[in-house]
Formats: C-alpha cells, structure tokens, sequence
C-alpha cells in the first residue's frame, strides 16, 4: 500500500460515524449488511449514511454489491490488512516483536480525547 493510499484510508476512517460503519462492517464478516441495517444500527440517517458509505468505498475500505434491489456492503479485508501492515511495518525496528511489546495486541488503548 502506496502512502497517498494509507493517508486516504485513514482521512476516511477519521470521522466518527464512518469509523462505526467500517466497525460494524468488520463485524458483519463476509456476508456483509444492506444500508439500511447499517443505518438502524448505528441510528445514522439513510442521507447521511450514503454519504459516509461513498466516503469508505472512495477509500477502498469496503465494498458495495448489488443483490436483487439491495445494495450490500463488506468490509474489504484484504484493504484492511494492508494498512494496518502499512502501518505496523518497522514495528520494534523491524525485528518479531515479544509478546509483551508495546505493539503487541496488549498495548494500551486508545483514549478517547477529553472535549476543552
């Protein structure tokens, strides 16, 4: 994965209901979920959510399918793994890293900012 590619996924997955459609789609696993299930389960109206949707198709991070009238949308994770390897790449100078590295999967959370 090209960097401008990297910096597109990641200026998609840097809104907030857009990070919840590509979570909820993770979830969903192959089989995926029309816009409508994504929209009544993360309370996004349908105008919005199309909008966020074309955002991460945009990007590469999903993908869209037409079955009969329904559009259905997946995850792409093969785009996903490829960031996150991206990203992950000169993780501990580039050596395996032990199970309690700093970026092994126990690593501290994320925190959420405090609003000022």
């Amino acid at each position: 994965m090209d960097s401008a590619a990297v910096v597109t996924a990641l200026g998609a997955l840097a809104q907030e209901h857009r990070l919840a459609v590509f979570r909820l789609l993770v979830q969903a696993g192959d089989e995926g979920m029309p816009a409508g299930a994504i929209a009544e389960a993360l309370g996004v109206p349908n105008s919005s959510l199309s909008f966020h949707l074309a955002q991460l198709n945009r990007a590469g991070l999903i993908k869209q399918e037409r079955q009969s009238r329904s559009l259905i949308y997946t995850a792409d994770y093969a785009a996903m793994n490829a960031l996150l390897g991206y990203l992950t790449e000169n993780c501990c100078a580039g050596a395996a890293c032990a199970p309690d590295a700093a970026c092994g999967a126990e690593a501290a959370p994320i925190q959420k900012r405090k609003s000022a």
